[in-house]
């Protein structure tokens, strides 16, 4: 995998890049909209190109129980079949294990889980999730991890970080036995594990690091812990991953946290919250978050956010989506999902931007403290 690390920040581990994919390049810092099920909700494939959306992902368990591998095959893969020409990254599935706890038993072979939609057996394992992911045919692909809870026993989480160094090990022996069926090159990511343990993450990125990833995932974080600690892990792991290969931390988040993270020298986010978010009528803006239900709109017919450039700001108003919010109108919950998708596209870039100029520190510090002081969600 070809990524160009092009600056540095002279006052913190911030860095900027770009990831060559044979779908495009990808600028980093960057956020990825999820789009689980082969399609970001609500919104379409040429308006995550309007908005600036370089990659999005999609995500293996979901894509394995419908529309199944068959189809995604007979397809020619995920990108003909959602007609999004774009990067594409697909996470393993072990998160979505992860939460089936009860209906699910790990084994050194695999997991096997019952599936939520028929009640089904099914099993993952190292070989069978790389294998489904070179059907979907996505251009970055993770391998089978296991993800343990945060406030775990640290028995518990040493035992499951060798577990996943095991099966990281296998997995790249079958990506490298294999290849890719729709002739572009695929990429491999490591996912480090270790919990909030420094010992544990230590061990975990050193094997990973010495089978020679393309990139590097962290794993394991957000999933309860405090904020602090996930921020003291991202300053280890800045400190033992390959300067020269990316680093995504995965299922991160909020504004908050990815200026935080990318002040850590993470290059790659990927979160539900502008979708979700969006679809609960709260929206973000340069100034803070907003609930667009709120009555005090329903005579306010100024823009979400006065002067940003984005097709919902430019044409609608707070009255209007607070008015297609309260009647129900699909249209409501689409232009609330756009400008959310919008501003994190917004505030990657403008990280990037900042990193570039050497002021990303102080641009963070007043940008937070104005989103956080009017933030009215």
């Amino acid at each position: 995998m070809k990524f160009t690390l092009l600056q540095t920040d002279p006052h913190s581990a911030a860095r900027c890049g770009v990831l060559s994919t044979a779908h495009g390049a990808i600028p980093t810092p960057v956020f990825m909209p999820v789009g689980t099920r082969a399609s970001v909700k609500s919104v379409e494939p040429h308006e995550l190109k309007e908005n600036n959306v370089h990659i999005i992902l999609a995500n293996t368990y979901h894509l394995y129980l419908k529309p199944g591998n068959d189809i995604l095959f007979k397809a020619g893969g995920v990108h003909r079949f959602m007609n999004w020409n774009g990067p594409l990254l697909t996470d393993s599935g072990g998160y979505q294990v992860y939460s089936l706890s009860e209906l699910r038993k790990i084994s050194e072979e695999g997991v096997i889980f019952k599936s939520h939609l028929d009640g089904s057996m099914q099993q993952f394992t190292p070989e069978n999730v790389v294998e489904t992911q070179r059907i979907i045919g996505s251009d970055i692909i993770m391998p089978l991890d296991e993800c343990p809870p945060s406030m775990a026993e640290k028995e518990y989480i040493r035992k499951s970080g060798e577990l996943t160094i095991r099966w990281a090990a296998r997995a790249r022996e079958a990506f490298a036995a294999t290849t890719s069926l729709y002739g572009h090159e695929q990429y491999l990511f490591g996912i480090t594990q270790g919990g909030i343990h420094d010992d544990l993450r230590a061990i975990s990125i050193k094997a990973l690091v010495d089978m020679n990833f393309d990139g590097y995932s962290i794993g394991g974080m957000a999933v309860g812990e405090p904020a602090p600690e996930m921020y003291r892990i991202l300053e280890l792991s800045h400190t033992l991953l390959p300067e020269n290969k990316p680093r995504y931390l995965m299922g991160v988040g909020t504004p908050e946290n990815i200026l935080n993270a990318i002040e850590r020298g993470v290059d790659m986010f990927d979160c539900v919250i502008p979708t979700r978010e969006g679809r609960n009528g709260r929206v973000y803006t340069r100034h803070g978050k907003m609930n667009l239900r709120s009555a005090k709109y329903a005579t306010d017919f100024t823009p979400i956010d006065e002067g940003f450039d984005n097709d919902v700001c430019r044409n609608y108003s707070r009255a209007y989506i607070r008015h297609l919010l309260n009647v129900g109108e699909i249209l409501g919950l689409k232009l609330c999902t756009l400008q959310n998708i919008s501003f994190f596209m917004w505030l990657t870039a403008t990280a990037r931007t900042q990193i570039q100029q050497g002021t990303f520190l102080e641009w963070k510090k007043d940008f937070l403290k104005r989103f956080n002081d009017h933030d009215n969600a």
